[in-house]
């Protein structure tokens, strides 16, 4: 009667009254509702630190067939350490966000060199592991290590807000703190790791954007359900505004070699391979245009033009459309920071993402 009473009164005046998450209930709903997913069968300390890194910013669905690639050519840290980062970047051609593979590789010869190719147990070895982060590193220590240590992602901040009636701000720091704080007070002594994984999953299936109460084991002690303001949280401040940019791709092209470039360290598509390309407007170059542009600027005369399918992709805060031309010169001529590559060559590169879409036009061209 006194539960239902405080509740009462919460729904009514909005005041938060202490409420402990049921973390024997959650375990329970875990153990029956997790999804079979392939880094959960064989936990391995390699397994947890791959599969993390690849799930920041990237749905499950589109996880499952890299990792198990990836797993397959890089078993253990030692070959992962020992390949070329033009393969591991090919590996994780995609994905996105790629300087998530290049800390990958970095971090898998740090751990050769210092960890006799063993990811440490121990926190602050951890830390010296460039790329990995807080999340990461409590995520290793907790479902490989089995370690009481909280792991808090955009899931587990989901549900933290919405069951505690959080209302703070979730991009500010001390925020992140106080749900960090939050995470570790509710882990138990026993198998606390079950908690951190059950917390990801109810994030992950049903405590999503658009949350299913209805299906949510915790609901009964939930602030927000109670109070009807699932919908209005977590409190997040607006995004940084898209920008839309234009670009006429000049696929330049002689016998089986194209030129291209590769992305320099600092730049957005460091280490990964594109087409040279002119910024435009939203209406694109003309077909003279572009052959003025290869005759001025790379002194090649051209044989033939083709205009490709035009490419639509995004990165970072950008929103990017790509016109594309094949042209086909008379003559190889070197290019300032550019190299010629035959096709064969380019089959074993990684490619951004719309010029990798680009690329398979190319090929299906080439196949004819």
């Amino acid at each position: 009667m006194v539960y239902f009473y405080n509740h009462l009164l919460q729904a009514i005046d909005g005041t938060k009254v202490s409420v402990n998450l049921d973390t024997n209930l959650l375990k329970e709903w875990f153990e029956n509702q997790k999804r079979d997913l392939p880094w959960r069968r064989s936990p391995s300390p390699y397994a947890v630190w791959i599969s993390e890194v690849m799930l920041q910013q990237t749905q499950v669905s589109v996880v499952i067939p890299y990792f198990q690639r990836w797993m397959e050519r890089f078993p253990t840290i030692k070959s992962l350490a020992s390949a070329s980062l033009d393969e591991v970047i090919k590996m994780w051609e995609g994905l996105g966000y790629y300087s998530r593979a290049r800390y990958l590789h970095e971090g898998a010869q740090f751990i050769c060199t210092h960890y006799d190719g063993e990811l440490p147990s121990d926190e602050q070895k951890l830390k010296k592991i460039k790329g990995l982060g807080p999340y990461t590193i409590g995520a290793i220590l907790s479902f490989a290590f089995h370690q009481k240590k909280a792991a808090v992602d955009g899931n587990v901040i989901r549900v933290l807000t919405r069951f505690f009636g959080i209302k703070e701000d979730i991009s500010k720091p001390s925020t992140i703190k106080l749900l960090q704080k939050k995470a570790e007070e509710i882990l138990p002594e026993n198998e606390s790791w079950l908690v951190n994984e059950g917390l990801i999953e109810l994030g992950a299936t049903v405590c999503q954007k658009k949350a299913s109460c209805s299906k949510c084991p915790l609901r009964k002690n939930c602030y927000s359900y109670i109070n009807n303001e699932v919908s209005s949280l977590p409190i997040k401040s607006k995004r940084i505004q898209t920008e839309y940019l234009y670009r006429a791709v000049i696929v330049i092209k002689h016998e089986d070699h194209f030129l291209i470039k590769r992305g320099r360290k600092g730049e957005i598509m460091h280490d990964l391979h594109e087409f040279p390309f002119i910024e435009t407007s939203v209406e694109s170059l003309t077909d003279d245009q572009i052959l003025e542009f290869v005759k001025k600027v790379y002194g090649l005369n051209v044989k033939q033009i083709t205009e490709l399918s035009d490419v639509s992709h995004s990165f970072t805060r950008f929103q990017v459309r790509l016109d594309p031309f094949l042209i086909i010169c008379q003559k190889r001529l070197s290019v300032e920071n550019m190299e010629w590559m035959s096709l064969k060559s380019l089959k074993k590169l990684a490619f951004s993402s719309g010029h990798r879409r680009i690329f398979q036009q190319v090929q299906d061209i080439s196949d004819d």
